[in-house]
C-alpha cells in the first residue's frame, strides 16, 4: 500500500524536538470546521468527539455525510452493515451515490458555477483557469466521447497522463460514466504501466503525445504503445496532444482527444451508481512480485478524502489547496474528488519544483495565492539546499495551513518548512496512513498543539491505536500500528485476490486491521511514525515492492538473482540498492552493473533507478530459500542483524557487509 509516511529511518527519542512548535490561537479556533461539527452534535472537547466516534462508527459517519453536503440519488437504509465481517463492510447501504454529483455537478449547477475549481500551471509557466461550469462542460464532453466510443458502467479505464486539467476531467468523466478508473504514474516504464492494466483487465487507455519535464518532452504515448503489448484487452487508446510531438500511431485503436472530445455535447446525465459500487482500481506494490489493485467505492474514498481535508487540514471552499503529486500517487485522486467536495480551487502542476528556478514552488504560492499547500519530506529537504533566498522573496501570506506526506520527517527539514515556508506561523499538518487506507490514520487537528515530526491525534474515526502482537495496546514504546474498528474509505480488498487482502491486513491480529508500520504514543500524547514492519520500498513518496525491482533486474541477460533493499538517502528519504548474483561466466563490471541500473529505470520508470548495483556471489537465504532482505539491509548499513537463526548461509552476509553503504 502507498503508504504516506513510512520511510524506514524516522526520528528517535535521541535526535527528535519534542517541544511544542505550534499552538492554536483564536483565529484558527474560531475557524475551524472540525469545531463547528463538535458545536452542532453538543460535543464539548476534541478528546470526547474522538471517544464518540469510536464508540459509535455509524453515528460518525452519518453525521460526516450531511457535514459534507454528500448528494444522494437514493437515501441509504442502514449507515454501517457488518454482515460479511469487518474486513468487508459496507457503508451507507441501499444507498444511490455517485461522487461526481457532489464533486461538480452541485457546484456548477449552483450559485457557484462561477467560482474557479481548477488552477493549471504548466512545466512552461503556462496557466490556464476553469470554473466549476467550464469543468463540468469539459467533462461531460469526455463523458460523452468516451461512451460513443464504447466505454460503459464497470470497464476499467487507465488514465496514464500528467497532471492537466483534462486529467482532472478524465478522472470526473470515468466517475460519471460509472466506469472504473486505473489511475497511472506519469513516470511509469512499459513494464510497470503494462503490468497494471492487464492485472486490472482494462479496456481503455487515456494518455497524451508527451509530457513536459524541465523543459523537455518526455514521451508517453511510446512508453503507452510498449506497454500494450502487454496488456491485449485494451482495445482503444485515447491520446491528447500535450506538446505536438509526432507518436506512433496504431489506426482502428488510437484516437486523438481533439478529435473526438471538443464536437461532443456538453450535457451528460450523471450514470446513478450504488454507494459501494467501484469507481476506483489503484494499484500499490506489496513484499511479492504482483502489484496489488486495491479496490475503492464511491461512497468510500472521496468521502475519506473529503472527510481528511475537512477535519485535519481545516479545507473549506473559500480556500486554495495545492499538493504536490502525481496521478499515480494516491494523493493525486485525493486532492480530486476530496478537494472538489469540499468545494474548493484546486492548483494542479506540471514539473518540478526547482525548474526553471528553485522559487517555482514559492512564486506558485504567491501567484494563485495558495491557502492550503502539501509537500512531501522529500521535496523540501531538495529545496533546503537551494538557500533560503529563493523563498523569502515570494510573499507567503496567503498560506494558513502546511501539510505534509510521504515519508517520516527528520527534525531540521520539518523546521525548514515550518520556520522558512510557514513563517512559523503555520501549522504543519502531518498526516500518514495509504492507499488501501484512502487517506490517513494518524494526522494532526488545528485544535491541538503540534511538535515537530509528530502526530497530534489519531484521524477522527479512525479507531487508531499502537499494540504489540496480540493485539494488546501499549505506550511509551515502538508496536504495530493497528485500526481496531472499519471505517469510510477502507479498500473493498484487492482486484481478483481476496485471500491477500485477508492476509496483508487481517490475519496477523483477529478483527484488527494491522497496517504494516512501527509507531508510537509518547506520554504527552503525540504520536510517532517508527518505521516499516514490512519490506516495501517507498523512493520519493513513491510506493515499490522489492520483488517488482529485483525482476526488473533479472531483465538483464548477466543477472541470475538479484535482492533489492531501501537505504536512507538525504533528498528521497529511501533509495534503492540492488544486491545482484551474475549468472555463470559473466565477467561483472561497474559498467555492467551500470547497464543494469539502466535498466530498472527503462521498465520501472526513471525515479526508480536504484543508487547502486552491487554483485555478489550469493544471497542469503533461508533454508526455504526466502531471501533475506532485512538480514541485506542490516549488512549493508553496518545495523544489528536480528535474529538469524533461519539463515542457510552466513558467508553471504559477510561478502555484504564487505560492500557497505560508503558512507557508514
Amino acid at each position: 500500500m502507498d503508504k504516506m509516511n513510512d520511510a524506514n529511518e524516522s526520528p528517535t527519542p535521541e535526535n527528535q524536538d519534542n517541544e511544542i512548535a505550534w499552538v492554536p490561537n483564536e483565529a484558527y479556533r474560531e475557524r475551524s470546521r472540525l469545531r463547528r461539527f463538535m458545536v452542532r452534535h453538543g460535543i464539548a472537547s476534541y478528546d470526547d468527539l474522538l471517544a464518540r466516534a469510536n464508540a459509535d462508527p455509524a453515528w460518525y459517519w452519518g453525521a460526516v455525510a450531511d457535514d459534507l453536503g454528500l448528494v444522494w440519488s437514493r437515501p441509504y437504509t442502514r449507515v454501517r452493515d457488518l454482515a460479511r465481517g469487518a474486513p468487508w463492510t459496507e457503508w451507507f447501504t441501499g444507498g444511490g451515490f455517485n461522487y461526481v454529483t457532489t464533486a461538480l455537478d452541485r457546484h456548477a449547477d449552483g450559485p457557484t458555477g462561477d467560482r474557479t475549481a481548477l488552477i493549471w500551471e504548466g512545466d512552461d509557466g503556462a496557466t490556464r483557469r476553469l470554473t466549476f461550469r467550464e469543468l463540468q462542460a469539459e467533462t461531460n464532453r469526455l463523458a460523452n466521447a468516451l461512451r460513443d466510443l464504447g466505454v460503459v458502467r464497470g470497464d476499467r479505464v487507465g488514465v496514464f497522463l500528467p497532471m492537466l486539467p483534462e486529467t482532472v476531467a478524465a478522472v470526473l468523466a470515468l466517475g460519471k460514466l460509472g466506469a472504473i478508473f486505473v489511475p497511472m504514474f506519469s513516470g511509469f516504464g512499459p513494464e510497470a504501466l503494462g503490468s497494471r492494466l492487464h492485472d486490472g483487465e482494462a479496456s481503455f487507455l487515456i494518455t497524451c503525445d508527451s509530457a513536459l519535464r524541465r523543459g523537455k518532452t518526455v514521451p508517453m504515448k511510446a512508453v503507452a504503445d510498449e506497454a500494450l503489448v502487454l496488456a491485449p484487452s485494451v482495445k482503444a487508446c485515447l491520446v491528447l496532444r500535450r506538446t505536438g510531438d509526432d507518436v506512433p500511431w496504431s489506426a482502428g485503436r488510437d484516437v486523438w482527444w481533439h478529435d473526438v472530445v471538443p464536437p461532443a455535447s456538453p450535457l451528460f446525465t450523471t450514470v446513478e451508481t450504488d454507494a459501494n459500487e467501484p469507481y476506483m482500481l489503484i494499484y500499490t506494490s506489496g513484499t511479492t512480485g504482483r502489484p496489488k489493485g486495491a479496490v475503492h467505492v464511491h461512497a468510500g474514498f472521496p468521502v475519506k478524502a473529503a472527510h481528511d481535508l475537512a477535519a485535519c487540514f481545516d479545507l473549506q471552499d473559500d480556500d486554495t489547496l495545492f499538493w504536490l503529486t502525481d496521478l499515480g500517487w494516491m494523493m493525486g485522486p485525493w486532492l480530486i474528488c476530496g478537494g472538489l467536495i469540499a468545494g474548493a480551487t484546486l492548483v494542479l502542476f506540471e514539473g518540478t519544483p526547482d525548474y526553471p528556478a528553485p522559487d517555482r514552488l514559492w512564486r506558485l504560492v504567491e501567484q494563485h495565492r495558495v491557502t492550503v499547500l502539501g509537500i512531501a519530506p522529500t521535496a523540501i529537504r531538495a529545496l533546503m539546499g537551494k538557500g533560503t533566498e529563493w523563498i523569502r522573496a515570494r510573499d507567503r501570506s496567503s498560506l494558513r495551513i502546511l501539510g505534509s506526506t510521504g515519508e517520516t520527517w527528520n527534525p531540521g527539514p520539518w523546521r525548514w518548512y515550518f520556520d522558512e515556508v510557514g513563517e512559523g506561523r503555520c501549522p504543519v499538518i502531518n498526516y500518514s496512513g495509504g492507499t488501501e487506507t484512502s487517506g490517513g490514520i494518524v494526522g494532526c487537528v488545528t485544535l491541538r498543539p503540534i511538535v515537530p515530526c509528530g502526530f497530534n491525534s489519531p484521524v477522527p474515526g479512525m479507531d487508531a491505536d499502537v499494540s504489540d502482537a496480540s493485539g494488546k495496546p501499549v505506550r511509551g514504546e515502538v508496536g504495530e500500528l493497528v485500526v481496531r474498528q472499519p471505517w469510510v474509505g477502507m479498500t473493498r480488498g484487492f482486484w481478483h485476490d481476496p485471500a491477500r487482502y485477508l492476509e496483508t491486513y487481517w490475519s496477523r491480529i483477529p478483527g484488527v486491521w494491522v497496517h504494516g508500520d512501527w509507531a508510537e504514543i509518547e506520554d504527552d500524547g503525540q504520536w510517532f511514525i517508527r518505521g516499516r514492519s514490512d519490506d516495501t520500498l517507498k523512493i520519493a513518496g513513491k510506493r515499490v515492492g522489492p520483488a517488482e525491482v529485483e525482476s526488473a533486474a533479472t531483465a538483464h541477460a548477466a543477472v541470475q538473482e538479484a535482492a533489492a533493499i531501501g537505504v536512507p538517502d538525504e533528498m528521497k528519504g529511501e533509495a534503492i540498492v540492488v544486491f545482484a548474483v551474475p549468472k555463470p561466466g559473466t565477467d561483472i563490471s561497474d559498467s555492467l552493473a551500470e547497464e543494469v541500473r539502466q535498466t530498472i529505470a527503462a521498465q520501472l520508470g526513471a525515479a526508480m533507478r536504484p543508487q547502486r548495483v552491487l554483485w555478489v556471489r550469493d544471497l542469503p537465504k533461508t533454508r526455504n530459500a526466502k531471501i533475506m532482505r532485512r538480514v541485506i539491509r542490516a549488512a549493508y548499513l553496518g545495523l544489528p542483524p536480528g535474529d538469524v537463526t533461519a539463515l542457510e548461509n552466513p558467508a553471504a552476509v559477510a561478502e555484504i557487509a564487505e560492500q557497505s553503504q560508503p558512507s557508514r
